[in-house]
């Protein structure tokens, strides 16, 4: 969809399915027991990599499903937030996409660390895969971070595709 039709709404923007999906993705990065109960660091680089771990876990299973071609649009949502994340932090368009390029292949990265693990069911690796990419307190605990990520993708997997469209993840 061209920047224009957006704009001036000349059609519908295709990624508005997906919105429910992201804002709940929001929420389950929010999550107090990421940095309460696995000890995540409470600051913006903990928080930018709970929003990774979720939007991996949620990529993944999207991508395992007729719902590949809306990864993408999660991705746009990913990529607007943090734009503008970044422009209330105070940077300046000129370093923006510079920031915004570095902050995709933190996400691709994670991603690409985090599936193999997620879709083997391999906590053990995947909780190695957390102990180099997260930001924990002393007492933080990379198995309880993973632990949590293998619990969501369990969740994803047994919530139907209409229903992650939804945003209604199964308990």
């Amino acid at each position: 969809m061209s920047l224009l039709s957006r704009l001036f709404g000349t059609k519908p923007d295709p990624r508005e399915p997906l919105r429910p999906l992201w804002l709940r993705v929001i929420d389950l990065a929010r999550d107090p027991e990421w940095y309460a109960t696995c000890g995540v660091a409470d600051s913006v680089t903990g928080r930018f990599d709970v929003i990774c771990a979720v939007v991996s876990a949620v990529m993944i299973r999207l991508e395992a499903s007729e719902l590949r071609a809306e990864s993408a649009f999660l991705t746009e949502f990913f990529v607007e937030d943090m734009d503008g994340q970044l422009r209330e932090f105070g940077v300046n368009d000129v370093v923006v996409g510079k920031r915004m390029g570095k902050l995709m292949g933190l996400l691709g990265g994670r991603l690409g660390a985090y599936r193999e693990a997620i879709l083997a069911g391999d906590t053990e690796t995947l909780s190695a895969a957390v102990s180099r990419n997260f930001s924990l307190t002393d007492n933080g605990s990379a198995q309880c971070v993973a632990q949590r990520m293998m619990d969501l993708a369990r969740r994803l997997e047994a919530t139907t595709d209409e229903a992650l469209l939804a945003a209604e993840i199964a308990a």
